[in-house]
């Protein structure tokens, strides 16, 4: 059925997601100025997909008799996605996002692949299907940044 390689990384991508959602709720809040508004609304909507996406998550876990990991068990590791000292640096949040979504579609590329040897074809679903929600998050926010360095 599956592997410990394919918990270990549903493990992995489910603590990423939940500090994903408090990182966007955090950004979403502190960030200032007209500009950073559609950044802090495109934050906000996302919060529900990357939570959507840790329960999706946390209930193939359940599916395969694991448990999804709780808050002693978590290890930061989005450190530019941190809020910035300056409220208005808004570029900083969205290079943060952009950091954070590559980091989510390799992991995502890489559970497929886990899950496709381990002939597991829930969670090879399951990893297209939220690989594809982070590639649109993505474009989303290399065309924030397209904008930025226009200004």
């Amino acid at each position: 059925m599956t592997t410990e390689e394919v918990t270990n990384t549903l493990r992995q991508a489910y603590v990423d997601e939940m500090e994903t959602v408090m990182n966007y709720l955090t950004n979403s809040i502190v960030l200032d100025g007209v500009s950073a508004e559609e950044v802090k609304e495109s934050l906000r909507e996302d919060i529900q997909e990357e939570l959507g996406h840790a329960e999706m998550l946390g209930e193939r876990l359940k599916q395969l008799d694991e448990r999804p990991p709780g808050s002693q068990e978590f290890e930061p590791r989005q450190e530019t996605l941190q809020p910035p000292e300056d409220t208005t640096d808004v570029l900083s949040v969205i290079n943060g996002v952009l950091d954070a979504e590559e980091d989510a579609i390799d992991t995502y590329r890489t559970l497929i692949k886990q899950a496709e040897e381990a002939d597991d074809p829930v969670t090879e679903d399951i990893g297209v299907t939220i690989l594809g929600d982070e590639e649109a998050h993505r474009t989303e926010f290399r065309g924030f940044k397209k904008e930025y360095k226009n200004d």
